[in-house]
């Protein structure tokens, strides 16, 4: 394993004195000291609006949020600080896309998602559909799991205006292929936005390298606080585009009867901003570079080769997928065991997986289940938590 195990478990103090096996890391993660401390400096330290005082506390907050800011963009080799924004979360900042670009759609445009996106990336699109005119078209799966482009001009036309894809899937672990997915958006002038929630946090993101418009995350699926992510666009975009909220900080002038709007990333950013999440992401980013995301990405490969290996010896266990590029999540169900039982009786020996339809109804209808059972893993997980997890399945098969 290419990460020190030991050091890295005893940076999260939910694992101090605990024999938890956390695998339910897809849906959110745990928080390392470096975090906690970070955004317990900012209340005790320099808990004050920023962008608006004069003070000192005022002028320090300010500052560590603009520095999180420039991490940020560093982390994904943003051509500048300006184009990342800050939001809640994935789902915010997809549906600020949604509402903002909805004015470039009218009849006889398309809308191209994917048969398994997550709902935070098909909800607000179909909600686009509807009050556009837009057709809301998708791209299925093949029987590994995988994007279907074997017929690409299919899905990819003229009309095409807007693509939203996820970057790795919630239930799959498919790893898309960003990069050639962008290409054929340039060829035919439509905006490519990526659902990067599961990307970012398990493999190195270069935003320019990838080729797409815009690219959302989530700080709480790679260390950081719940409440707080980004979306990251192109400048000329971003400057084109309307602003999604009204309030303080995002105008420039306000009269009576109109108001103009403040520059890139801020007007964008209406009311107070999770300054102190924001400081607690940028920690993350720290612990995450500190580590080297190849080093990450190299660790959880080899740990979820070891888990599809343990799990395929036990009988009656079903995976979801086989893709040939795949991130650290593996959705399965045991024939006779419904997910939910399964879940509560892990939970017995103290084991977090996730259960249900992962917020992809979709997915899991192609799928022909209602509910299935998924484990995924990060950097703290190890191959011990691989082995109590399927000791554990086996005993309860064997109940069963």
């Amino acid at each position: 394993m290419a990460l020190p195990k030991d050091s890295l478990k005893s940076d999260f103090p939910i694992f101090n004195d605990s024999d938890l096996v956390y695998l339910d890391n897809a849906s959110t993660t745990q928080k390392p000291k470096q975090v906690l401390d970070a955004v317990m400096a900012m209340y005790t330290d320099s808990n004050a609006n920023v962008h608006r005082a004069i003070y000192d506390i005022g002028s320090k907050a300010t500052e560590k949020f603009e520095n999180s800011r420039k991490n940020i963009s560093d982390f994904i080799n943003a051509t500048s600080e300006k184009e990342i924004i800050f939001t809640s979360g994935t789902t915010e900042s997809i549906n600020l896309l949604a509402h903002t670009l909805d004015n470039s759609l009218g009849p006889g445009d398309d809308i191209l998602v994917s048969e398994m996106e997550h709902h935070a990336n098909l909800v607000p699109w179909q909600m686009a559909s509807e009050r556009t005119g837009a057709s809301l078209k998708f791209i299925p799966i093949n029987s590994r799991g995988e994007l279907d482009l074997s017929d690409p001009e299919k899905y990819f036309t003229r009309s095409t205006k807007i693509i939203a894809l996820t970057h790795v899937s919630n239930v799959l672990g498919t790893i898309n292929p960003i990069n050639d997915i962008a290409g054929i958006a340039k060829e035919i002038g439509a905006l490519f936005i990526v659902d990067g929630a599961q990307g970012i946090p398990h493999q190195s993101i270069d935003v320019q390298d990838l080729g797409c418009d815009f690219y959302a995350f989530s700080g709480h699926k790679m260390l950081g606080p719940t409440g707080i992510g980004s979306l990251w666009g192109k400048m000329e975009l971003l400057e084109e585009m309307d602003p999604f909220m009204g309030g303080g900080e995002m105008i420039e002038n306000v009269s009576m009867l109109s108001s103009t709007w403040n520059e890139v990333p801020y007007k964008f950013e209406a009311g107070t901003p999770n300054f102190v999440q924001a400081v607690g992401l940028s920690a993350a980013i720290d612990y995450l570079n500190d580590i080297g995301m190849t080093n990450i990405t190299k660790h959880e490969s080899e740990l979820t080769s070891y888990a599809l290996e343990k799990m395929s010896q036990i009988e009656g266990l079903r995976v979801f997928g086989s893709p040939k590029n795949r991130a650290g999540v593996i959705s399965f169900n045991i024939d006779g065991i419904h997910a939910h039982d399964l879940a509560q009786f892990l939970n017995e020996d103290n084991i977090a997986i996730r259960v249900g339809h992962h917020c992809a109804q979709p997915l899991l209808s192609s799928l022909k289940e209602n509910s299935v059972a998924r484990l995924s893993i990060y950097i703290y997980n190890d191959k011990s938590d691989i082995d109590m997890f399927c000791t554990s399945l086996s005993t309860i098969k064997g109940y069963f």
